[in-house]
């Protein structure tokens, strides 16, 4: 019976702890469509030059914004109006820049959203209308056309000789101010394959996206470089499929890796850590000396009969007050939550942390990428 009880148990050992256990630590899941893209699918930069009319007064002076007058006599040559821009004296007008972001994939007859900055000496734009403005590419050809009314979102006024601005008058937005006039062809696929590039370079993350590939569609996937990853375009997706593969493609799930990485901002008292950040096992002392300097003033008194002055002293007190220190230890197994939790127990303000961290890191036992912004 000893024997059989035996045996119970030593079973049970097997199953329950004897058996190694394989872990491993995962991060949250996401779409391979939010961690990369496909090559050759982009936006465009667009940049046009135009002019901003009736403005009540804010507009560019005559003497300082010459190029806005002269602009106002061209635009005025086109419809027969001929007027020497000597002449212009016009604050009704100012002279801007229009950007503007061209989707990829936008086809002629699609609006866009554009922005208008000021170039000149002018004070605001508001209440202002863009003058019809072709949107160029870097290749000097004409994507879009803007006009309309300008945004500004602010306001400017003065009283008494003060004055108050809210946000940035001389800057405007124009939702859906622009008309695509042209399309940007878009390649995805060159010779059979498509191409992701990742948003965040990393071998393992470049990795677990082939293999991802891989287990769904074959062997078609492979990771060139840590932020590329080359798949070859099944037969039976190749032509009118491709946009349908790609999408699948953009579907799969994956458990994205990073590096440890610590950011603070210095000024705001802000600390962000990431998920992988480790520590070795540390000990950390967190308290305050205060040192006091006060000075005071006594009267010296002579004795009676000693033909002495009255004279005055000044006496300086040093006192000195330390806090009483607050020891902590960090196992060697200790992540970005014992970190934390341990830190908020000693009561240690967000300065505090930052220091520490920073101590940590110089003692060389933070496996982080302390970064400071």
């Amino acid at each position: 019976m000893r024997k059989l009880l035996c045996a119970l148990m030593a079973a049970l050992l097997v199953s329950t702890g004897a058996l190694p256990v394989m872990a491993e630590t995962m991060g949250a899941v996401a779409r391979i469509k939010d961690v990369a893209k496909v090559q050759g699918v982009r936006a465009n930069q667009l940049l046009g030059y135009g002019l901003v009319v009736g403005l009540a007064g804010t507009g560019d002076s005559s003497t300082k914004s010459i190029e806005t007058m002269q602009s106002i006599a061209s635009m005025l040559r086109t419809f027969g109006v001929t007027v020497p821009s000597s002449q212009m004296q016009s604050k009704n007008v100012a002279a801007v820049m229009v950007t503007a972001q061209l989707p990829p994939f936008a086809k002629p007859g699609d609006t866009i959203d554009i922005t208008v900055s000021s170039m000149g000496d002018s004070k605001s734009l508001q209440g202002g209308t863009l003058l019809q403005t072709p949107l160029r590419a870097a290749n000097g050809q004409v994507y879009a056309v803007g006009q309309g009314p300008v945004s500004t979102g602010g306001f400017v006024f003065g009283s008494g000789g003060n004055s108050q601005q809210k946000n940035f008058p001389t800057v405007g937005t124009m939702p859906n101010g622009a008309i695509v006039e042209k399309d940007v062809p878009m390649q995805f696929s060159n010779n059979g394959t498509v191409t992701l590039s990742l948003a965040q370079p990393d071998f393992t993350t470049a990795t677990r996206i082939g293999d991802a590939i891989n287990y769904r569609f074959g062997a078609i996937a492979t990771a060139r470089d840590p932020g590329t990853v080359v798949i070859a375009v099944p037969a039976e997706y190749q032509g009118d499929g491709l946009v349908g593969f790609v999408a699948s493609l953009e579907e799969l799930s994956i458990v994205p890796d990073n590096a440890a990485k610590i950011v603070i901002n210095e000024r705001t008292g802000t600390i962000v850590m990431g998920a992988n950040v480790a520590i070795d096992s540390v000990a950390v002392t967190q308290g305050g000396l205060t040192i006091k300097i006060s000075k005071s003033t006594d009267v010296s008194q002579p004795p009676p009969l000693s033909r002495g002055t009255t004279t005055t002293t000044t006496n300086t007190n040093v006192s000195v007050e330390e806090d009483k220190g607050n020891t902590i230890l960090l196992p060697s197994t200790a992540n970005v939550g014992d970190v934390v939790n341990a830190l908020n127990a000693v009561g240690a303000t967000p300065r505090d942390v930052i220091s520490i961290l920073q101590a940590i890191k110089a003692a060389g036992a933070l496996h982080a990428d302390l970064q400071l912004i």
